[in-house]
């Protein structure tokens, strides 16, 4: 059975040892951040922290440091035992979701009397954000932040409304700064409808929903489709869902803690600076819209899991790299595959997965990796992408050695390095190399100005002649005879490279 609550993934970690549970008391000011980025440095368990100080309320929430963040040698374990499909290999993992997606099944609404995240209901001026230990992540932040998010938002197109993962800014009691970047489905449904109409947007931020949930709001779903109904392809089961109790919307009815509320039209607060996913504090503060707070629901003993961003370049093993690896991958890959491309794989660059994709692809004619770039970088959900690497598709995209290789062999930088869209692509406010000018505007937080991207041309292509690095024959006699005598097999496998089958 899949794991269809945050409270069953946490069992399954649990049961596979992936757990610590710290008893003693933590603050959430820096300490469990810091605690949460040292296991993530040293792929060490994911901590539970029983005990937060500083509470301002007499709710017991617990704090949990980048659950679904996976080992750094396999990101997507996690899912893959939570969901019960195939872990042992990237490309194997990938197609067990993609079956899974090609079959979504409708959510189901259950009575508020069945749904765990109505066991405490607060409205009005009871429900108070400063109940809940909100940490302070990064000295330096603007403030302390709810990052680990799935805010469920209107949509015309989708009886389900529309998901996505927003980060927010806890201002006080009552209100938040959402983190909507202009580009993307919901802000842009905020900004050029309920704003333009003067209109507020009824919505709930859900925490703790569970991964199929969390996953699939991670995706590029197409508009007009539901990402619910893809959670429970999924999970293999219809997702439970209840409505909410200020307005039309039906949230996870297992969610650890639900807050509804408004984003207010033509109202702003700061949001920012924040350690953001490239590494470095990302500022400086912006105006972002106001989520106006006016009911809190939610579980007893609530868990409240949050994301690290920004634990350094080179390495960005966390919730949100996880996210993108195990989830958007699969998702792109199919995405990719019904629009008529043949596309093996397309997975985020490990290290930098917000930024560079690497795709595996059967180049079958002159132009078609041309008119890939185009079709991708003119979607909403690559708008953070800046360049793509392809390389052939008996090429893992997973496995950093052999992507580093084809470039090595097959790219030719006078001939295979293409800049794309010259001044006329879109990027986010959050690249380093932008200057706080260029960063832009504050009203809908996009950058002003436009950019070109790129893309490396890896494949090795009809016309180049096949290169075999050694004898695979003898490599393998050798490696055997090092086996027999005592070498393990792991001493075989070289350092960070993820996806191949061991």
């Amino acid at each position: 059975m899949s794991a269809s609550s945050f409270r069953t993934f946490i069992d399954v970690l649990e049961r596979s040892g992936a757990i610590t549970r710290i008893t003693d008391d933590v603050s959430w000011d820096l300490e469990a951040s810091a605690i949460t980025m040292m296991a993530i440095e040293t792929d060490d368990r994911i901590p539970v922290f029983e005990s937060v100080q500083n509470r301002q309320s007499d709710t017991d929430a617990r704090l949990v440091g980048d659950p679904y963040r996976g080992p750094q040698q396999r990101p997507w374990k996690w899912f893959s035992r939570a969901f019960d499909l195939p872990g042992g290999s990237g490309p194997a993992y990938y197609e067990g979701v993609i079956d899974r997606l090609r079959e979504p099944i409708e959510p189901r609404i259950i009575p508020d009397t069945e749904a765990p995240c109505k066991e405490v209901i607060r409205t009005d001026d009871d429900a108070s954000l400063l109940e809940f230990p909100w940490p302070y992540i990064h000295q330096g932040d603007g403030g302390r932040y709810a990052t680990l998010t799935t805010l469920v938002a209107p949509d015309p197109d989708s009886e389900w409304g529309s998901w996505s993962r927003h980060r927010a800014m806890i201002h006080g009691a009552s209100r938040a700064s959402l983190l909507l970047l202009a580009g993307e489905q919901v802000p842009n449904h905020y900004y050029f409808n309920y704003e333009l109409d003067d209109e507020p947007m009824p919505v709930a931020l859900t925490i703790g929903a569970g991964p199929a949930v969390e996953s699939t709001a991670e995706m590029w779903i197409p508009v007009g489709r539901s990402e619910v109904s893809f959670a429970g392809g999924l999970q293999e089961s219809p997702v439970d869902l209840v409505r909410c109790e200020t307005n039309d919307l039906a949230v996870p009815a297992s969610a650890e803690v639900v807050i509804e509320g408004r984003v207010l039209p033509n109202e702003r607060l700061h949001e920012g600076p924040f350690g953001d996913y490239f590494g470095y504090m990302n500022g400086p503060r912006r105006s972002m819209p106001i989520l106006e707070v006016d009911a809190i629901t939610h579980r007893s003993d609530p868990y409240v899991p949050f994301c690290v961003e920004g634990a350094g370049i080179g390495y960005g093993e966390n919730s949100s790299s996880t996210f993108a690896v195990a989830a958007s991958g699969p998702d792109a890959t199919l995405g990719l595959r019904i629009a008529g491309f043949d596309v093996e794989l397309a997975a985020p660059w490990p290290f930098t997965s917000r930024t560079v994709w690497v795709i595996a692809v059967d180049p079958a004619y002159p132009g078609v990796l041309h008119e890939l770039a185009n079709f991708i970088f003119t979607t909403w959900g690559m708008l953070h992408i800046d360049f793509f690497v392809f390389v052939d598709s008996d090429v893992n995209p997973l496995s950093p050695r052999a992507v580093i290789e084809a470039i090595s062999l097959h790219a030719d930088p006078s001939s295979d390095f293409h800049q794309f869209g010259v001044e006329r692509m879109p990027k986010v406010p959050l690249n380093i190399y932008q200057t706080p000018d260029e960063k832009g505007s504050a009203t809908v937080g996009t950058s002003k100005t436009k950019t070109s991207k790129a893309y490396i041309d890896a494949c090795a292509g009809s016309d180049r002649p096949a290169q075999v690095v050694g004898d695979p024959d003898a490599r393998k006699q050798a490696r055997e005879l090092l086996v027999e005598a005592g070498v393990p097999e792991a001493a075989f496998e070289p350092p960070n490279t993820i996806g191949g089958d061991r």
